[in-house]
Protein backbone atom coordinates (compact mmCIF):
# COMPACT_ATOMS: atom_id res chain seq x y z
CA UNK A 1 0.00 0.00 0.00
CA UNK A 2 1.05 3.22 -0.91
CA UNK A 3 1.99 5.85 1.68
CA UNK A 4 -0.54 7.93 0.38
CA UNK A 5 -4.13 7.13 1.31
CA UNK A 6 -7.17 7.72 -0.90
CA UNK A 7 -10.56 8.98 0.07
CA UNK A 8 -11.99 5.46 0.71
CA UNK A 9 -8.82 4.07 2.83
CA UNK A 10 -9.70 7.53 4.98
CA UNK A 11 -13.37 6.86 5.24
CA UNK A 12 -12.74 3.08 6.10
CA UNK A 13 -9.95 4.14 9.22
CA UNK A 14 -12.52 6.61 10.65
CA UNK A 15 -15.33 4.14 10.30
CA UNK A 16 -13.40 1.44 12.18
CA UNK A 17 -11.61 3.79 14.61
CA UNK A 18 -15.84 4.97 15.65
CA UNK A 19 -16.55 1.26 15.90
CA UNK A 20 -14.19 -1.81 15.73
CA UNK A 21 -16.98 -4.33 15.45
CA UNK A 22 -18.59 -3.40 12.34
CA UNK A 23 -18.81 -5.67 9.72
CA UNK A 24 -17.31 -5.95 6.56
CA UNK A 25 -20.74 -5.56 5.08
CA UNK A 26 -22.09 -2.70 7.23
CA UNK A 27 -18.34 -1.44 6.42
CA UNK A 28 -18.52 -1.62 3.23
CA UNK A 29 -22.14 -0.03 2.66
CA UNK A 30 -20.57 3.02 4.54
CA UNK A 31 -17.66 3.77 2.51
CA UNK A 32 -19.69 3.20 -0.65
CA UNK A 33 -17.79 -0.10 -1.93
CA UNK A 34 -18.46 -3.73 -2.29
CA UNK A 35 -17.31 -5.93 0.50
CA UNK A 36 -14.76 -7.57 -1.37
CA UNK A 37 -12.63 -4.98 -1.98
CA UNK A 38 -13.27 -3.46 1.19
CA UNK A 39 -11.86 -6.29 2.93
CA UNK A 40 -8.96 -6.59 0.76
CA UNK A 41 -8.12 -2.43 1.53
CA UNK A 42 -8.96 -3.73 5.44
CA UNK A 43 -6.40 -6.00 5.11
CA UNK A 44 -4.02 -3.32 3.30
CA UNK A 45 -4.63 -0.78 6.31
CA UNK A 46 -3.83 -3.68 8.76
CA UNK A 47 -0.31 -4.85 6.57
CA UNK A 48 0.84 -1.71 5.87
CA UNK A 49 0.32 -0.56 9.72
CA UNK A 50 -2.27 1.95 9.88
CA UNK A 51 -4.99 -0.11 11.59
CA UNK A 52 -2.67 -1.72 14.47
CA UNK A 53 -5.65 -3.42 16.60
CA UNK A 54 -8.62 -3.89 17.93
CA UNK A 55 -10.16 -3.08 21.21
CA UNK A 56 -13.09 -2.39 23.18
CA UNK A 57 -13.56 0.69 25.86
CA UNK A 58 -13.80 -0.30 28.82
CA UNK A 59 -15.67 1.57 31.70
CA UNK A 60 -12.47 1.99 34.42
CA UNK A 61 -14.61 2.67 37.24
CA UNK A 62 -17.04 0.47 36.78
CA UNK A 63 -14.23 -2.29 37.04
CA UNK A 64 -13.30 -0.54 40.10
CA UNK A 65 -10.46 1.18 39.14
CA UNK A 66 -11.43 4.53 41.25
CA UNK A 67 -8.50 6.56 40.85
CA UNK A 68 -6.84 7.52 37.64
CA UNK A 69 -3.11 9.54 38.32
CA UNK A 70 -0.06 10.68 36.61
CA UNK A 71 3.07 10.98 37.75
CA UNK A 72 6.15 13.03 36.33
CA UNK A 73 9.30 10.77 36.26
CA UNK A 74 12.69 12.59 35.94
CA UNK A 75 15.86 10.23 35.59
CA UNK A 76 19.29 10.41 37.09
CA UNK A 77 20.71 9.14 33.50
CA UNK A 78 19.16 9.77 29.70
CA UNK A 79 21.17 7.50 28.05
CA UNK A 80 19.67 5.47 25.63
CA UNK A 81 20.62 2.28 27.28
CA UNK A 82 19.11 3.89 30.56
CA UNK A 83 15.91 5.48 28.64
CA UNK A 84 15.28 1.68 27.37
CA UNK A 85 15.91 -0.07 30.68
CA UNK A 86 13.29 2.44 32.45
CA UNK A 87 10.80 1.56 29.32
CA UNK A 88 11.17 -1.57 29.63
CA UNK A 89 10.13 -1.71 33.63
CA UNK A 90 7.12 0.44 32.72
CA UNK A 91 5.59 -2.32 30.33
CA UNK A 92 5.29 -4.74 32.90
CA UNK A 93 3.43 -2.48 35.48
CA UNK A 94 -0.06 -2.94 34.99
CA UNK A 95 -1.12 0.30 36.89
CA UNK A 96 0.71 1.98 33.94
CA UNK A 97 -1.40 1.97 31.19
CA UNK A 98 0.26 5.34 29.19
CA UNK A 99 4.01 6.49 28.92
CA UNK A 100 5.27 9.20 27.24
CA UNK A 101 8.78 10.04 26.84
CA UNK A 102 8.40 13.86 26.84
CA UNK A 103 11.11 16.94 25.92
CA UNK A 104 10.81 18.70 28.44
CA UNK A 105 12.18 19.36 32.26
CA UNK A 106 10.96 15.92 33.43
CA UNK A 107 12.00 12.25 30.96
CA UNK A 108 8.06 10.45 31.10
CA UNK A 109 5.18 10.81 32.12
CA UNK A 110 3.00 7.72 33.44
CA UNK A 111 -1.26 7.74 32.80
CA UNK A 112 -2.24 4.96 35.83
CA UNK A 113 -5.33 3.69 36.92
CA UNK A 114 -5.93 1.58 40.45
CA UNK A 115 -8.33 0.35 42.59
CA UNK A 116 -7.82 2.96 45.18
CA UNK A 117 -5.39 5.69 46.88
CA UNK A 118 -3.51 2.80 48.81
CA UNK A 119 -3.27 0.58 45.49
CA UNK A 120 -1.14 4.16 43.51
CA UNK A 121 0.43 5.13 46.60
CA UNK A 122 2.21 1.34 47.17
CA UNK A 123 2.75 1.46 43.25
CA UNK A 124 4.42 5.03 43.59
CA UNK A 125 7.00 3.91 46.72
CA UNK A 126 7.49 0.06 46.01
CA UNK A 127 7.85 -0.01 42.49
CA UNK A 128 8.25 3.90 40.62
CA UNK A 129 10.63 5.52 43.43
CA UNK A 130 12.15 2.22 43.90
CA UNK A 131 13.19 1.64 40.08
CA UNK A 132 16.79 1.96 38.88
CA UNK A 133 17.63 5.69 37.70
CA UNK A 134 14.71 6.88 38.99
CA UNK A 135 15.89 11.12 39.89
CA UNK A 136 12.10 12.32 40.59
CA UNK A 137 8.46 11.09 40.81
CA UNK A 138 5.65 14.14 41.20
CA UNK A 139 2.02 12.69 41.15
CA UNK A 140 -1.15 14.20 40.15
CA UNK A 141 -4.41 13.02 40.80
CA UNK A 142 -7.15 13.86 38.74
CA UNK A 143 -10.12 14.52 40.15
CA UNK A 144 -12.64 14.19 36.71
CA UNK A 145 -11.56 12.80 33.48
CA UNK A 146 -12.99 15.56 30.47
CA UNK A 147 -12.12 13.94 27.12
CA UNK A 148 -10.54 10.50 26.14
CA UNK A 149 -10.75 10.33 22.95
CA UNK A 150 -8.92 7.29 21.51
CA UNK A 151 -7.56 7.33 17.78
CA UNK A 152 -6.60 10.47 15.87
CA UNK A 153 -8.73 13.71 14.65
CA UNK A 154 -9.49 11.64 11.49
CA UNK A 155 -11.07 15.24 10.02
CA UNK A 156 -7.50 16.42 10.26
CA UNK A 157 -6.29 13.97 8.01
CA UNK A 158 -4.39 14.78 5.29
CA UNK A 159 -5.07 12.66 2.05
Amino acid sequence: MSAKLDAIDTRILKELQADGRLTNVALSARVGITPPPCLRRVRALEEAGYITGYHATLDEKRLGFAVTAYAMVGLYSQSEADLRAFENRVLAWPLVRSCDYLAAETDFILRCIAPDMQAFQDFVTRELTAAPNVATVKTFLSIRGVKREPGVPMGQLRT
